[in-house]
C-alpha cells in the first residue's frame, strides 16, 4: 500500500542520518527562513543537517542564527574508491605521493604484479540519505548546485517541499499546499505535525522571518487567516516580530541607502503599462560602494513604495557593451509570461535578461516596449 506523502516523509526522516536541504539560487527570504528552520529542527532530532544554495548569504538575514553547515557548493559528497581483488595476490603495502599536480598512489603486491583484472574503480554511495528541496518549483531553479551534481537527484531520495501552482511536483515525494501563504508556513505545519520535536525559540524566529518576508510583512495577497494564526502561534513559541520588521524593512546600510538615492534619481514611470523602471551605472555602484548582488534589495525598495505599479526594472551596465536588467512582476503568473516573451533567467522571483545594447537609457526604452508587448499578448 503507497503511503500518503506525508508519511513517506516521516519514514524517510526517520531513516536519514546525514540530510542535504536545498534552497534556489539567489534565495528568498521564504527559502531562507524555511530552511534555517528546518536545519535547527533536524539538528534538535539528533540528524546531521547541511544546506546548500549557489549563492553567498544574504546579508539581510544575518540577524538570524546562522547554521553552522552552510555551503555554496556540494564538496566531497562521495567517495570514490580503488578496489582490489586480494584472493590470489594480497596487497603488502600502500603509500600516496603527490607530486606536481598528481596525486600518485603505489600499491605493493605480495608477489609479482597486479592482474589489471583484479583492479577497479568505483564510486561509493553518497553521504547524503535524503534530499529536501525547498521554495524552488524545479530543479533548474537551484542553479550550479543542480548542473554539477545532477546523478545526486537520482541517486539520493528527493522530497520537494512548495507552495506554489506552478510546482512540477518532482521528487519520490512532493509536499505542496497551494493554499498556503509561503514555504515556511508549509515546513512549519509539517514540524507540527512530525511531534517529538518542539519548536523552540530559534526555529520560531526563522518560521516568522520567512512568513514575513513571503506576504511583505502581512500585507500582500497571500496573507491568509492561517498564516495569521500560525504568525500568532510561533510569536507565543518565542519569536521576536518586532526585531525581524526592524532587521527585514527598517534597517538598511549606509551603502544601501546611497544606491537607493542614486536610483531614485533616475526613475522612470509609465502609467500606461504601470511600468516603474531605473537605471544604475557603473559610477553609481563605485560611489555607493554596492554591487550587483545588492540589486534585489533595491526592487524590493521600489515596490515597497510605489503601490500602484505591476512590474518594477532595474537596469545596469554589465560590461560596457551589455546591460542587465532585473525585472520583478508583482505576481507569479506575470513573471512566468514575461520569461516566455523576453527570455532570461528567474530568480529569487525576479526576472533577469541580458540585454544587447551597452547605452543604459537605449536599453530602458527597448525593455519597456517589450514589457508594453508581453502585457498586451
Amino acid at each position: 500500500m503507497t503511503l500518503e506523502p506525508f508519511a513517506q516523509l516521516k519514514k524517510l526522516l526517520d531513516e536519514s542520518k546525514e540530510i542535504l536541504i536545498l534552497i534556489p539560487e539567489g534565495p528568498t527570504g521564504d527559502a531562507v527562513g524555511a530552511a534555517w528552520a528546518l536545519y535547527f529542527w533536524l539538528e534538535k532530532k539528533g540528524v546531521l543537517p547541511t544546506i546548500a544554495f549557489s549563492n553567498n548569504f544574504p546579508d539581510k538575514f544575518s540577524f538570524l542564527p546562522k547554521p553552522e553547515r552552510l555551503l555554496n557548493e556540494i564538496s566531497g559528497a562521495r567517495d570514490f574508491i580503488l578496489s582490489f581483488n586480494t584472493q590470489n595476490n594480497p596487497i603488502t603495502n600502500v603509500r600516496t605521493e603527490i607530486k606536481d599536480s598528481a596525486y600518485n598512489i603505489y600499491i605493493t603486491p605480495e608477489k609479482g604484479a597486479i592482474d589489471p583484472r583484479d583492479f577497479s574503480f568505483v564510486p561509493a554511495k553518497f553521504k547524503y540519505d535524503l534530499i529536501i528541496v525547498i521554495d524552488s518549483p524545479d530543479l533548474e531553479r537551484l542553479g550550479k548546485i543542480y548542473e554539477k551534481n545532477s546523478d545526486l537527484f537520482f541517486e539520493v531520495p528527493v522530497v520537494n517541499i512548495d507552495y506554489r501552482s506552478d510546482n512540477e511536483r518532482y521528487g519520490q515525494v512532493a509536499i505542496v499546499d497551494v493554499l498556503a501563504s509561503s514555504s515556511s508556513e508549509v515546513v512549519a505545519n509539517l514540524l507540527e505535525r512530525l511531534n517529538g520535536v518542539a519548536i523552540d525559540e530559534k526555529i520560531a524566529e526563522c518560521l516568522l522571518a520567512g512568513i514575513t518576508s513571503a506576504t511583505d510583512s502581512f500585507q500582500k495577497k497571500n496573507t491568509t487567516p492561517r498564516a495569521l494564526l500560525l504568525a500568532a502561534a510561533l510569536m507565543g513559541q518565542g519569536a521576536d516580530q518586532q526585531k525581524i520588521v526592524r532587521f527585514l524593512y527598517k534597517t538598511q546600510t549606509l551603502n544601501i541607502l546611497k544606491l537607493w538615492g542614486r536610483a531614485m534619481a533616475n526613475l522612470k514611470w509609465d502609467a500606461e503599462s504601470q511600468i516603474v523602471w531605473t537605471e544604475i551605472n557603473i559610477e553609481d555602484f563605485v560611489q555607493s560602494r554596492t554591487r550587483p548582488n545588492d540589486i534585489p534589495l533595491i526592487l524590493d525598495k521600489l515596490q515597497e513604495n510605489y503601490s500602484e505599479g505591476s512590474v518594477f526594472a532595474v537596469l545596469y551596465q554589465n560590461t560596457a557593451e551589455s546591460v542587465i536588467a532585473m525585472l520583478k512582476p508583482t505576481n507569479g503568473e506575470l513573471l512566468r509570461k514575461l520569461q516566455s516573451a523576453l527570455g532570461g533567467i528567474i530568480k529569487r522571483e525576479m526576472l533577469e535578461i541580458t540585454l544587447g545594447s551597452g547605452d543604459l537609457a537605449t536599453a530602458g526604452k527597448t525593455l519597456v516596449e517589450k514589457i508594453k508587448g508581453a502585457q498586451k499578448a
